[in-house]
């Protein structure tokens, strides 16, 4: 396990470069992101540990980033005061473009993996805006009329883009449909509804809706999506069959899970991080064989998926968890509100 320190910053995300296996990026924030500065660090990993390469401060605190998908050396930053900032990590200081549409923080951005020419951002100001980074205003307004944590584009199709927000909803949206009045929402799930009863098998337990604060598409499987929030419960769905409810439930975590994110290399496991101060490995049962039904270990399981393993080696608030594309698999990187990036195996974890 390797370990980086960001003296004065509280980590919010953790990313991994698209190009590099031993390049992460980590957006921070002074204070907890209460109020104050933020510093988005570029780390190379060595055999010497984690170095730090560049660092980027900004006037106010940054709750994400991403990676270019085009540009080995550019990279995105979410801002507490509305702002969005594109760097150059060959240069110095600046950032090269800035966008500030939204009119609160922006707590995500999310790179287009396919056409690669396009990013999007979602802000507690209830909207999702798609930019290009050659323009310097929004291309699309998606409206959610919620506090909007996260939002994706699928990894399948480049015109088909998801969000989860503090309305207990996650929508999906097609850019392909006429914006009428639904503004290219094509779907919305209620995540705490309840998984649909079966014959012979209690029905599940349902229970109030929360803030959703995370979400990831399946890497193989190009119609499934989990969730997770402040009810401390991932959640997996078939978009096929929305209101059939979540295809796996999986409870475990003490405190609200504030991200979440399938594996590159298999398409049954995920990572999440915790307020709980772990990070867990899962499978959603599908690799197992298991249909639906309830685990006689919680009355709240569903699927027949199971928590494999969990790391519990951070002091704070886990905010950010990546895994690793390349190399050997099951490498990834936390994050958290103590001041610490750890770099660690999965594998090391899995059955303990």
């Amino acid at each position: 396990m390797l370990e980086f320190r960001t003296q004065g910053f509280n980590g919010y995300n953790v990313k991994y470069s698209p190009f590099f296996d031993s390049r992460i990026a980590v957006a921070a924030s002074a204070n907890f992101g209460l109020v104050g500065n933020g510093r988005l660090y570029i780390l190379g990993l060595t055999d010497r540990g984690i170095v730090p390469e560049k660092w980027f401060d900004t006037q106010d605190s940054l709750y994400d980033t991403a990676w270019s998908e085009a540009h080995e050396n550019q990279i995105l930053a979410a801002s507490g005061d509305g702002s969005i900032k594109l760097f150059d990590i060959s240069l110095d200081q600046y950032p090269i473009q800035s966008w500030s549409e939204h009119a609160r923080e922006v707590f995500s951005v999310h790179w287009n993996l396919i056409t690669k020419d396009t990013f999007l951002s979602s802000s507690w100001d209830g909207t999702i805006k798609i930019w290009s980074p050659e323009q310097p205003a929004s291309l699309t307004t998606l409206p959610t009329h919620s506090c909007t944590y996260s939002a994706q584009f699928s990894p399948h199709a480049p015109s088909v883009l998801s969000a989860v927000s503090s309305d207990s909803h996650l929508r999906i949206f097609d850019l392909r449909t006429p914006a009428s009045a639904s503004n290219h929402l094509t779907l919305s799930i209620p995540i705490h509804t309840p998984p649909k009863a079966r014959p012979g098998i209690a029905p599940p337990i349902g229970i109030p809706p929360s803030e959703a604060l995370t979400h990831d598409w399946n890497k193989y499987r190009d119609t499934i999506i989990a969730t997770a929030g402040v009810d401390r419960t991932i959640r997996t769905f078939d978009i096929r069959m929305a209101r059939h409810g979540p295809v796996a439930v999986l409870p475990g975590h003490e405190y609200a899970v504030r991200r979440i994110t399938w594996s590159p290399h298999l398409p049954d496991v995920l990572l999440s991080a915790s307020y709980d101060m772990t990070c867990r490995v899962w499978t959603d049962g599908t690799a197992m064989g298991h249909g639906g039904g309830t685990n006689g270990e919680d009355p709240m399981a569903y699927g027949g998926g199971k928590e494999l393993g969990r790391m519990g080696r951070h002091t704070e608030f886990v905010t950010g968890v990546d895994w690793c594309l390349f190399g050997a698999e099951g490498w990834c990187a936390s994050c958290d509100w103590d001041e610490r990036i750890l770099v660690w195996d999965v594998r090391a974890v899995m059955g303990q």
